[in-house]
């Protein structure tokens, strides 16, 4: 276990320089991050195979994206000290003092309570409350506890960005069947190998704010070790849909070849020496690293693809009438 010895007041953040603007609101919201949220909800809501009101899909689905931009304004208005510090956060609107913290904590409580309450009015308590657990989740349990308080922040609360599909099945359907957990298993083990792999070469970042991730606590190597584990369990959990009928012929082979190459990037990673070594630069790109740490960049970068290909092929079966 480790704990971040960053000040509480230093989350407050600099003063503003101008008027804040529009986009700088929708910058809280992360949209990078709310675009997979809103993708995977799209494909639970689909794979629940319960014809639902076009319109009341899409009110479904914009609550789901509503709500994960709560989260995100939760996360920026706590994690401003630590943001300011890192070179991939640091501008951030909050700490780049161009939105003031009270007004994201402000958006995060206004954009929770739209979220839940119409999700509820227009599909069911169900949807509604797993909603409500997720944004709680990442808000608290992630940003305010584990995120600083151990190595294993990204694998349990990793359980926050697994739930949309979950949301998606049960704002269609009204429950949560064992496939629709087969999805939300899906994300949350992919989400060990796919942070990791990023935290290898931003480690450095990592340790300047106090932020225990696996590489600062543990040590490269041993983080090399538990992303090729991880991607091992992985694999065959990709493959289960095929073998639940949840996915036909076209996603095992997506997910079978897709999963090799995955397995294979993941064991050139461990072979590597990613993570060894400081990284002069003063770059925020994510994909601009030096060459020791190519292998951690090139599975963070798959990873993305590979997730994106299984839930892209199991809607398209899905709607190609393939049930």
């Amino acid at each position: 276990m480790a704990h971040s010895t960053t000040a509480p007041d230093a989350r407050r953040a600099p003063a503003q320089k101008a008027p804040a603007l529009w986009t700088d609101y929708i910058q809280l919201l992360k949209p990078r991050v709310m675009s997979l949220v809103v993708f995977t909800a799209f494909v639970g809501l689909v794979c629940a195979g319960t014809p639902i009101n076009p319109l009341l899909g899409a009110v479904a689905i914009l609550c789901i994206a509503v709500g994960a931009g709560a989260s995100a304004a939760f996360n920026m208005w706590y994690d401003a000290d630590i943001d300011a510090v890192m070179r991939r956060t640091r501008g951030r609107p909050v700490p780049a003092g161009k939105v003031q913290g009270a007004d994201a904590l402000g958006l995060g409580i206004v954009l929770t309570l739209l979220s839940v309450l119409l999700l509820a009015l227009t599909t069911n308590w169900l949807a509604a409350g797993l909603l409500a657990f997720t944004i709680f989740f990442y808000a608290v349990v992630y940003t305010m506890w584990l995120k600083r308080w151990t190595a294993q922040n990204i694998v349990i609360g990793g359980l926050a960005g697994a739930l949309p599909p979950a949301i998606g099945w049960a704002a269609a359907s009204g429950t949560a069947p064992a496939n629709a957990w087969l999805l939300v298993a899906i994300i949350f083990l992919w989400t060990p190998p796919h942070f990791w792999a990023l935290s290898l070469y931003t480690s450095q970042d990592y340790a300047k704010a106090g932020v225990p991730m696996m590489p600062v606590v543990k040590g490269a190597t041993s983080t090399r070790l538990q992303i090729l584990v991880y991607s091992i369990v992985l694999i065959p959990v990709c493959i289960a849909p095929f073998f639940t009928g949840l996915g036909h012929l076209p996603y095992l082979a997506v997910s079978a070849l897709g999963g090799a190459v995955f397995l294979l990037l993941a064991w050139r990673l461990f072979r590597s020496k990613a993570g060894e070594g400081a990284d002069p630069r003063n770059t925020p790109e994510l994909y601009d690293v030096k060459a020791g740490a190519k292998d951690a960049r090139n599975l963070f970068a798959y990873s993305i693809g590979y997730l994106f290909a299984l839930f892209a092929t199991l809607a398209a079966e899905r709607m190609l009438g393939m049930a």
